[in-house]
């Protein structure tokens, strides 16, 4: 075998769990959690299963690794503007919109859907990701809506409702996508949707302004 051929080997067994992540991902928003199969998985990826068994022994690995590559990178980009905007109207806008653009509106949009259907089933993997991806995210989100009450730029609200009712629309409209969407096409254009869901959330969340300030 020349080097280069060696080279190419190489490559192709790096790359080969990223491959095996994204079959998953793929069937897991097609077929469901239950209804994928490891022998589903290694054939959309070209792969045998023993081949498969090399990098992950189980559906529920596969599923944590989809969530590590997929998800948390998205988290990180996320915590990582808290220390980029000054602005508490920017940051939460900058937030919300790149969760829709790394998450909502991808493939990974249908990890939420999943996860809703077929979590009472599958605990282990609920409480996975309950831990990893939404109580990171609903403290991400208090963090962002906590800062901007404290400068008084957001009027008092209450904490514990917050996130959720800031990413409910959000991850509405991705669950839309991977289920009636496709049979009923798109409910509203994806824009004007977002341009909707920015204008009420973000005006509802402003502090009143006070008499004097006005003038």
């Amino acid at each position: 075998m020349t080097e280069t051929q060696q080279a190419r080997r190489r490559r192709r067994k790096e790359a080969r769990p990223q491959e095996l992540t994204a079959a998953a991902l793929s069937l897991f928003v097609e077929k469901g959690f239950a209804a994928t199969r490891l022998d589903d998985i290694a054939e959309r990826a070209g792969v045998s299963k023993g081949t498969l068994y090399l990098y992950f022994d189980s559906k529920d690995a596969l599923f944590k690794a989809v969530i590590q590559e997929g998800v948390v990178p998205a988290l990180h980009a996320g915590e990582a503007l808290l220390e980029q905007h000054d602005d508490p109207l920017e940051l939460l806008r900058a937030i919300l919109s790149g969760w829709w653009e790394r998450i909502g509106s991808t493939e990974l949009g249908g990890i939420p859907k999943l996860m809703m259907s077929e979590a009472g089933n599958f605990p282990d993997v609920a409480a996975y990701y309950q831990r990893e991806v939404i109580q990171r995210g609903t403290a991400l989100l208090r963090a962002a809506v906590s800062r901007g009450i404290a400068r008084g730029v957001f009027r008092a609200v209450d904490l514990d409702a917050i996130s959720s009712v800031l990413i409910a629309p959000l991850v509405y409209r991705a669950m839309w996508r991977h289920s009636f969407g496709p049979r009923c096409g798109e409910e509203a254009d994806a824009g004007l949707y977002l341009k909707t869901y920015f204008d009420l959330i973000l005006n509802g969340l402003m502090a009143p302004v006070a008499a004097g300030d006005a003038q």
